[in-house]
């Protein structure tokens, strides 16, 4: 019986070692060496098909525009317009690494709270769908660049409409204490202010963001709902009819589909990170939910031609990503506490590898869950219990919660007798970990590659060398 983290024709195990899209994870860490970022082009395609599905769900276009912020390195981005879709930037360097790419500028939304006057004016000469306003201060900034440069600006505005949900605070992004967007009020003084038809600025649509990694499906009805009052508010009061509305991303992924570590998370946790909600569904009931609002209010109408916008990062390019890290040290402690709960063994067994929150920085900002398999054991049932620990000079480093907030499990289980020089897997960890990777302790950064469609193996990343610690340094 295959163990419950395997994904057919992605993640698999066979003669009791792990393939990565038919590609063995043992001969990739010896050519490559660790840490090493293996990603799959197989699956981000399928994970965007499967976005793709929920068209067939709802009576508009459907524009799935990647959140570059997850992951941009070049490849990927490429995997990503290859397989259809379109991309969500949040500063000049991604909208110039997805123009260089190939990405069409109808192809590019530009979110973010506090862009430049250079990123608004690349974004306007580059003629990109639309730049996600987060404020009346930025509107009158994008309108005086349009007027400098005399060229006209695309522009959705970004509300935040008080939505809750069952996510981390820190990912949580329409809620009025969140630093993102503006009031619905002031969104519609905005369109009172610029008319249909002015000359430099384009309001075209309303956009909102309801967080990252959400449980639960009612927060993105209750948004979309409230995108399509805020519309018919907008239309009879100041007469634009917009032509896009956009519910943002946050659709989860279960990094908890292996439950050997369950037993060691709250209920909540558990709730969080086995999330799964299946995007065609999840926009069936919103589009349900707002077609009957639509009814009620006799304004039908005005979803005739709309374009419905949706900006996946994590559902995206999560679980298409493994880092693949070598044990380097082995310790045993005796018995030790974690806040107030022991241990549950005499003895803790610390395994100390080469992948650290450098490379992995959601592992201590926000205690974040990858499930960890050995890669030449793969099919074995991980029944000891080893304290992990990164590379790196600082407490902090570590696969576990040293606060005792039960955030993350004290313990993770691998088979009997690792040993240093064996080969470990973190999965699940394609989002916000290449993107967020830094050269603390004077590490430099990992290699990267994509298995692409047919099996072949690429290099995608350079692993550094010494001299690219010094890159930028003067003197």
């Amino acid at each position: 019986m295959n163990p419950a983290w395997t994904i057919e024709n992605f993640l698999e195990v066979k003669n009791n070692q792990l393939y990565i899209s038919g590609a063995a994870a043992a001969d990739l860490a010896n050519r490559f060496d660790t840490p090493l970022f293996v990603f799959s082009e197989p699956r981000i395609r399928h994970n965007i098909e499967r976005l793709k599905r929920a068209e067939n769900a709802i009576d508009c276009r459907l524009k799935i525009c990647y959140a570059a912020k997850a992951n941009s390195n070049m490849a990927i981005l490429r995997a990503v317009r290859e397989a259809g879709g379109d991309l969500e930037v949040n500063s000049g360097g991604e909208l110039f690494k997805a123009l260089r790419i190939g990405f069409r500028p109808e192809q590019i939304i530009f979110n973010g709270t506090s862009k430049t006057e250079r990123e608004i004016e690349e974004a306007i000469i580059a003629g990109i769908y639309a730049i996600q306003a987060d404020s009346i201060y930025e509107i009158e900034l994008i309108e005086r660049v349009a007027q400098r440069i005399n060229k006209p600006a695309n522009v959705s505005l970004r509300l935040v409409p008080e939505i809750e949900t069952d996510t981390l605070h820190g990912l949580q992004t329409a809620l009025l204490t969140s630093k993102f967007g503006m009031m619905p009020d002031e969104a519609l003084a905005a369109f009172r202010r610029w008319k249909p038809d002015d000359e430099f600025l384009h309001l075209c649509g309303i956009h909102l963001h309801i967080g990252s990694q959400n449980p639960n499906a009612a927060p993105y009805a209750e948004a979309f709902k409230t995108l399509f009052e805020n519309l018919l508010i907008i239309f009879r009061e100041t007469g634009h009819r917009l032509s896009h509305l956009n519910l943002g991303g946050g659709f989860p992924v279960n990094y908890l589909r292996d439950e050997s570590n369950a037993d060691d998370f709250s209920s909540e946790q558990r709730d969080f990170f086995a999330a799964e909600l299946e995007p065609e569904e999840v926009l069936r009931e919103a589009w349900s939910v707002v077609k009957k609002t639509a009814k009620l209010a006799e304004a039908e109408h005005l979803l005739e031609n709309i374009e419905l916008l949706v900006e996946p990062g994590r559902s995206v390019i999560a679980d298409a990503g493994v880092c693949l890290t070598s044990v380097k040290n082995k310790k045993q402690r005796p018995l030790s506490e974690i806040g107030n709960r022991k241990s549950e063994i005499a003895n803790d067994i610390w395994l100390l590898t080469d992948a650290g929150f450098n490379i992995l920085l959601s592992m201590e900002t926000y205690k974040w869950y990858y499930h960890l398999i050995s890669v030449a054991r793969a099919g074995e049932i991980p029944t000891a219990k080893y304290k992990l620990a990164g590379p790196l000079c600082d407490g902090g480093d570590v696969y576990f919660d040293i606060e005792g907030e039960n955030r993350l499990p004290d313990y993770r289980r691998l088979p009997e007798n690792v040993q240093p020089g064996d080969v470990l897997a973190l999965l699940n960890c394609g989002a916000y970990s290449v993107a967020q990777m830094f050269q603390y302790n004077g590490r430099g950064l990992p290699a990267i590659v994509l298995i692409r469609e047919g099996g072949g193996v690429e290099l995608i990343r350079k692993r550094d060398e010494y001299a690219d610690l010094m890159t930028n340094d003067v003197f």
